[in-house]
């Protein structure tokens, strides 16, 4: 966007801000002439998706809420994949390059969804907010840490409303969590377990070399936009479609993907700001005696990270929490009986909160949340437990159209305010679950090898962060991983 257009763009909300003071209430304003951002609240929105298929296909599908938004625009590099979404919104225009189509419909568009592989997430969401569109973003919000810094501010430069795509976010189950322990039940925390099984996509496997065809619908020019600002490699099917998780260039591993989950529902309760330290180890893969595997290219198959918190406002104890995947997970403490799982069925995924009067848990998104007591009381959720959103009983717990709702109250609105996770919580949390990867990169890090041609790694070691600077105090070179290295024309700014 350049300088008239902004100044065109402020001048018209500022004009619009004062004109509707003056409009009397009975009379009905037309869309046009309220502009983006005031939308009559009976109307519809004007809603589009960058990435349309798999997850995509959920998110807009929720956001359209069974007709009452409109779809006016798909944005997908694969046809296939989008398939369902233009068969089911025949009448909405088709776009390959979401720059196009903000281009060609910016103004046309209230709102997008966005749920591409993590390495596009800022640079589309930073697009739309620039033109004044409100972005709701899949997690992790982006690929790294300065990213997830820039969207968190740019969403309140450009007064727009955003949420991240946790869905567990809006689960009752973590408002149940938040009474629990605002009354104390358990008091300050000092450790947090958490855990997935994941990677369930290949992940910790060598670079494939084999040169693959491209599908027939995707072509070479699909494929660069594809790669947007990452760097260029060949097509590959470990590459497109769902198994880019487990490489870098592309993707943030198990815990990108299951984190924002996961470690949301103690981020929340205890009301945990930017981490103080953080260490990791990974698993190894030997395929000849002796000699790790070393695949700096891509995720670990298994990893456990310790990230340090101060003490916050709601929870008077340092908190070390500690992250687990690849299926390893921790042990049963003492107050769960050992023939009950450690959180919700099948303990694949969870949750463990230490405090001082007892023990919290809960699965993946919050659900089945259980206290056990130092005294040797177990407390559950209800059956009947309800909260005042409106929209929990929708699919996902109408995280997306309490969205929609969200974007016709406007900026600032009551709407706005109750959102689960907007950016200004959902970044801080992002930072959070890739401070876990930063470390993780930097533990595979070399550099040189010693006199018997073995590699060594000078980033196995407790990294200090500075959360306000974003920077590793103790080890220059983790300092890489804050950000990324952009593509030539694909620059986040």
């Amino acid at each position: 966007m350049n300088d008239n257009t902004k100044k065109t763009i402020t001048s018209r909300r500022s004009f619009m801000k004062g004109t509707a003071l003056a409009v009397p209430a009975f009379m009905i304003v037309p869309r046009h002439v309220l502009g983006r951002g005031y939308t009559p609240p009976s109307d519809k929105l004007n809603l589009a998706a960058i990435g349309s298929g798999g997850k995509g296909w959920s998110d807009i599908n929720n956001a359209f809420n069974e007709g009452k938004e409109n779809v006016v625009a798909l944005c997908d590099i694969d046809t296939k994949s989008a398939e369902r979404a233009t068969k089911k919104w025949d009448k909405a225009k088709f776009y390959k390059d979401f720059r196009v189509m903000f281009e060609k419909m910016g103004k046309q568009i209230d709102a997008v969804t966005i749920s591409t592989p993590d390495h596009v997430h800022a640079i589309a969401a930073m697009a739309a907010m620039q033109e004044g569109i409100h972005v709701y973003v899949q997690k992790p919000l982006t690929h790294n840490i300065r990213e997830a810094r820039m969207l968190t501010e740019a969403a309140r430069k450009y007064k727009v409303v955003t949420q991240m795509g946790n869905q567990g976010a809006s689960n009752p189950g973590q408002v149940q969590m938040q009474e629990w322990y605002n009354k104390g039940l358990i008091g300050n925390v000092h450790t947090v377990y958490t855990w997935t099984n994941r990677p369930v996509w290949p992940q910790g496997i060598p670079v494939p070399t084999d040169k693959t065809a491209r599908p027939d619908h995707i072509s070479e020019s699909d494929w660069d936009l594809y790669i947007g600002p990452a760097e260029m490699v060949d097509f590959h099917p470990l590459y497109h479609l769902f198994k880019w998780r487990g490489w870098w260039n592309f993707g943030t591993g198990a815990l990108g993907d299951m984190g924002c989950h996961i470690i949301d529902p103690p981020f929340r309760v205890l009301g945990l700001g930017y981490p103080t330290e953080v260490e990791c180890s990974v698993g190894q893969i030997f395929t000849q005696d002796w000699t790790p595997s070393y695949i700096p290219e891509g995720c670990p198959p298994s990893s456990q990270v310790q990230i340090k918190f101060p003490a916050s406002a709601k929870n008077k104890s340092e908190v070390t929490m500690i992250w687990s995947d690849g299926g390893i997970r921790p042990f049963h403490p003492s107050l769960i009986p050992a023939e009950e799982p450690l959180s919700g069925t099948g303990s694949d995924n969870g949750v463990i909160m230490m405090g001082e009067k007892g023990i919290m848990t809960c699965g993946v998104y919050g659900l089945e949340p259980i206290v056990y007591l130092n005294s040797g009381e177990k407390i559950t959720m209800p059956k009947d437990y309800a909260t005042d959103n409106p929209n929990e009983k929708l699919p996902e717990y109408g995280h997306q159209v309490s969205w929609t709702q969200a974007c016709k109250a406007g900026f600032g609105s009551k709407e706005h305010q109750r959102l689960t996770s907007s950016f200004d919580y959902s970044g801080p949390l992002t930072e959070t679950v890739l401070m876990g990867n930063l470390a993780i990169r930097s533990y595979q890090t070399s550099s040189r090898k010693d006199d018997r041609g073995r590699l060594e790694f000078d980033g196995r070691k407790k990294l200090l962060w500075d959360g306000k600077t974003m920077r590793i105090t103790n080890y220059e070179n983790a300092n890489e991983f804050v950000g990324r290295k952009y593509r030539k024309g694909w620059d986040l700014v």
